[in-house]
C-alpha cells in the first residue's frame, strides 16, 4: 500500500524550527523595536521609524529633565514585542483634541509619541490574539476578500492583494534568514529514525501481535490484498530475498510526500532512506512541495485561499473582475506540474494517507476534498500533536470532515485514534555555524 503523507507546519514545528505565525509576528516586531532602540533620541528631538508596514513617532515633553529621560529610555529598552511596544506609546501619547486645548503652541514639544499601521490587514492579524496557525491568516484573507464584493469598483481589493503580498515577502525573508540560513537540513539527523520506522517495508500483520489491528487501518474489502502482500513481504524478509524482490520491483511501496511547508525539513528525510535502504528498505520516497520552496524561482511561494467549495466562491467568480482570484491557490498550482503530479499519484494506486503536522483547515479544502474523497484513498491515519496529557486529534478529525460531501465515506475512512499515535515532538536540526 502506497502512502501519501500530508506535511504541514506542525511537521516543522515538532523539529523545533520557529516557523509558526506567532514566530513570525515577535520577530518582526524585535526587529522594530531593536532598529528604535538604537537610534532612539539622546534628547529631545523627534525620532522616526518607517517601514511598509507601519510609522513609528516618538516625542517626549521638553520639560523632563535628564533623570527622567534616561527612565524613559529604560523603559523603551525593555520592550520586547508589539504587545509592550503599543503600551509604551499609549503612556507617551497626546490626542489631537489634547493639543487643541493646550495653552501653549501645539508646535511645542509634548509627549506625543504615535505607532501607526498602514498596512490594514497586518493591523488586523496583529489585533487578533487566537490566532494559531497560518490557516487563520489566509482565511481572514479570504473574509476580507468577500467583504470586497460589497463595493462597486475594485480599489479595495487591490489594496487587499497590494498588502498581503507585503505580508507574503515579510514572510519569505523571515523564513530565509531564520529558518534556511541557520539550520543544518543536509547533515544526517540520527532522531529522525522515530518517525522513518514508520515507512520501513516489513511484515505487518504475519509478524506483529497487533497485526490484525493493522488491518483495522483499512475497509474490509483490502484485507486479503494486504494480507497476501504481507505474506509475500514475510517470506521474502525470511530467504534475504527482500532487497533482490525490491530492486527488481516485485515488492514496491512510494511514499509520496505532500510537502505544504516551504521548508526543505522533509528533504532530509528522504535523502536517509535512499541511503540506508541496502539496510532499511524503505520504497521509493519523493516530494511534492505543493506551496513552493525557499529561494526557487520555479516554485514559487503559494500563500492564499484555496476553497471553491465555498458558497460566495461562485459570486467572486461573477465579479468577472481577476484581481479576485489572484490568490486563489488553483491558480498557482497552474504555475508548475507539482499539482498534476499529485494526481498522477493518487490516480496510479492505492494508498493510505497519512496527517503529519497539518491542521487539514479549509485554506486547502479543494486540494484535500480530491484526495479524500478519492477512490483510491483507503484511510486518513492523523499522527497528532500531544503535550501535558492533551491532544488535537479531535479538532483534526473534524477539521478533516469539513472536507468530505459524502460522510458516510469520512467515517470509513478515517482511523481511529486507538490506533493512531502522537507525532514526535523531540526531532532537532543542526544549526549552522
Amino acid at each position: 500500500m502506497n502512502r501519501l503523507v500530508i506535511v504541514g507546519n506542525g511537521f516543522d514545528l515538532a523539529h523545533g524550527l520557529p516557523t509558526g505565525y506567532c514566530d513570525f509576528i515577535d520577530w518582526y516586531w524585535s526587529k522594530v523595536v531593536k532598529e528604535s532602540n538604537d537610534k532612539f533620541p539622546i534628547d529631545y528631538s523627534t525620532f522616526h521609524y518607517k517601514d511598509e508596514l507601519i510609522k513609528i513617532q516618538l516625542q517626549f515633553n521638553e520639560r523632563y529633565d535628564d533623570y527622567q529621560f534616561q527612565k524613559i529610555r529604560q523603559q523603551f529598552g525593555v520592550v520586547k514585542d508589539f504587545s509592550e511596544l503599543d503600551q509604551f506609546i499609549q503612556m507617551y501619547t497626546i490626542s489631537d483634541a489634547e493639543i487643541e486645548h493646550l495653552e501653549f503652541s501645539p508646535k511645542a514639544k509634548v509627549n506625543n509619541c504615535r505607532l501607526t499601521i498602514s498596512n490594514h490587514f497586518f493591523k488586523i492579524i496583529n489585533d487578533r490574539k487566537n490566532i494559531q496557525n497560518w490557516v487563520d491568516i489566509e482565511n481572514d484573507y479570504y473574509k476580507l476578500l468577500k467583504d470586497c464584493l460589497k463595493n462597486e469598483d475594485n480599489k479595495t481589493v487591490i489594496k487587499l492583494n497590494e498588502e498581503f503580498e507585503q505580508i507574503k515577502k515579510l514572510l519569505e525573508k523571515y523564513l530565509i534568514e531564520n529558518i534556511l540560513a541557520m539550520n543544518d537540513f543536509k547533515k544526517p539527523n540520527d532522531n529522525i529514525l522515530e518517525i522513518l520506522k514508520l515507512f520501513k517495508i516489513k511484515p505487518k500483520y504475519v509478524l506483529s501481535e497487533q497485526g490484525s489491528a493493522y488491518l483495522k487501518e483499512f475497509p474490509e474489502s483490502d484485507h486479503k490484498g494486504l494480507i497476501e502482500r504481507d505474506v509475500k513481504i514475510f517470506d521474502a524478509y525470511e530467504n534475504d530475498q527482500l532487497s533482490k524482490k525490491i530492486k527488481h520491483s516485485e515488492i514496491n511501496e512510494t511514499n509520496m510526500f505532500l510537502n505544504f511547508n516551504y521548508t526543505p525539513t522533509v528533504d532530509n528525510y528522504i535523502n536517509s532512506m535512499w541511503n540506508n535502504s541496502f539496510l532499511n528498505h524503505y520504497g521509493e520516497s519523493k516530494q511534492i512541495q505543493i506551496h513552493g520552496r525557499l529561494n526557487e524561482e520555479d516554485n514559487p511561494i503559494n500563500f492564499g485561499f484555496g476553497d471553491e467549495m465555498d458558497n460566495h466562491y461562485k459570486l467572486i467568480e461573477e465579479k468577472n473582475d481577476n484581481e479576485y482570484l489572484k490568490n486563489i491557490k488553483s491558480f498557482q498550482y497552474l504555475q508548475n506540474s507539482n499539482y498534476k503530479d499529485l494526481l498522477y499519484f493518487i490516480d496510479s494506486e492505492k494508498f493510505q494517507v497519512y496527517i503529519m503536522g497539518h491542521s487539514c483547515g479549509l485554506s486547502d479544502r479543494i486540494l484535500l476534498n480530491t484526495i479524500f474523497e478519492h477512490e483510491h484513498c483507503r484511510s486518513i491515519k492523523v499522527f497528532y500533536h500531544e503535550k501535558d496529557g492533551k491532544d488535537n486529534y479531535t479538532d483534526i478529525v473534524q477539521n478533516i470532515s469539513r472536507h468530505f460531501n459524502k460522510k458516510k465515506m469520512m467515517r470509513d475512512k478515517l482511523v481511529n485514534k486507538s490506533l493512531c499515535q502522537p507525532l514526535p515532538q523531540n526531532i532537532r536540526f543542526a544549526l549552522k555555524k
